[in-house]
């Protein structure tokens, strides 16, 4: 989405002065097949050249190490399946039946392998009286195809708002979205079946104290991960009663746009825009492979922000994070991570 100066020129700055100097490619990051020869979803590079805008992603319910992402916007109605063995695409998906996409900004599998689209996104910053959610099922088949999609309508109880995070429940299969905040958002709820009939009303229920970019919901459904720019929360899902249980490590990227847990529950999986994006993987908090946190409790708080980290590098150092705190207080992300 085609954003505010101030936040353009403030993820320029911060990928000039630390992604260039601290990150280290996705490809060196282990893109390569574990040890028991299943895809390892350890982190991977978007080789298509006609995605430049990844701005949500998804882990496959079906097919294994296959994640789905879209542009953000200037694309048309298609999705891609990319491997996170190779980052190379096999399959794009053509959606019939919906009008031309204006602004989509997440992506969501639920029950019964239904890929749930959000075009949500508000480039007038909260003034559509309306936006959509596409649906359609996932194909069994990885191949160029073009599929039909279910088009809803969304509104919002208490009016127009930015929002780039869709999330359904693996479980019950609901809906929800959460807008996009400096001073943080709301978790909105949808009806508990969409309707194509009308308008969907979404409701908030629960506050979430962070400018978010993307969400995700472990694949059993206990918890809620969150991520902005320069840092992540994660919730106790608890039917939509929030409770925060601590910071996500998330990485330093040029403009972090989307995550996606992988399919099995171990990895967060943190995505970027830009051509050639890298996709990097950490450890899920409370997975078999989770690491403990710098506090040393498993996913707690700590005394430091533990936003500046990743699978292939390492804890960033405290002279990039100072780095990066200046940097937002400078471009107005000073309240992008509120303590709860």
């Amino acid at each position: 989405m085609r954003r505010p100066f101030a936040a353009r020129a403030g993820a320029l700055l911060a990928a000039t002065l630390l992604v260039g100097a601290f990150a280290v490619p996705a490809s060196a990051a282990g893109a390569d097949r574990d040890d028991t020869g299943d895809k390892g979803d350890q982190g991977f590079t978007i080789e298509d050249p006609r995605i430049t805008e990844s701005s949500g992603l998804a882990a496959s319910h079906q097919h294994p190490g296959i994640y789905w992402t879209h542009n953000d916007s200037d694309d048309g109605p298609y999705l891609y399946a990319v491997d996170s063995a190779t980052g190379k695409t096999v399959a794009r998906l053509t959606l019939t039946g919906i009008g031309r996409p204006r602004d989509v900004e997440a992506i969501s599998i639920g029950p019964d392998n239904k890929i749930y689209v959000g075009d949500i996104g508000d480039n007038l910053g909260g003034n559509w009286p309306y936006v959509w959610i596409y649906e359609l099922p996932e194909p069994k088949t990885l191949a160029d195809a073009t599929v039909r999609a279910t088009q809803y309508v969304v509104t919002y109880a208490d009016g127009a708002r930015d929002a780039e995070s869709l999330v359904v429940h693996p479980k019950t299969g609901r809906v929800y979205i959460i807008d996009k905040n400096e001073d943080g958002g709301h978790l909105f709820e949808g009806p508990a079946t969409l309707s194509t009939r009308g308008k969907n009303v979404f409701k908030p229920i629960a506050t979430v104290d962070l400018w978010a970019t993307d969400a995700a919901f472990s694949p059993d459904g206990s918890q809620l991960a969150v991520r902005g720019y320069f840092g992540g929360i994660r919730y106790d899902w608890n039917g939509g009663d929030l409770k925060r249980k601590g910071r996500l490590d998330v990485p330093l990227q040029r403009q972090g746009e989307s995550l996606s847990y992988s399919a099995d529950g171990t990895k967060l999986m943190y995505g970027s825009e830009g051509t050639g994006s890298s996709v990097v993987a950490e450890d899920a908090p409370d997975s078999g492979s989770s690491a403990k946190s710098p506090s040393g409790k498993d996913g707690s708080d700590s005394a430091s922000d533990s936003s500046g980290s990743s699978a292939a590098t390492g804890n960033v150092t405290f002279g990039a994070l100072a780095v990066a705190a200046v940097v937002a207080a400078f471009f107005g992300f000073r309240r992008l991570l509120r303590r709860g």
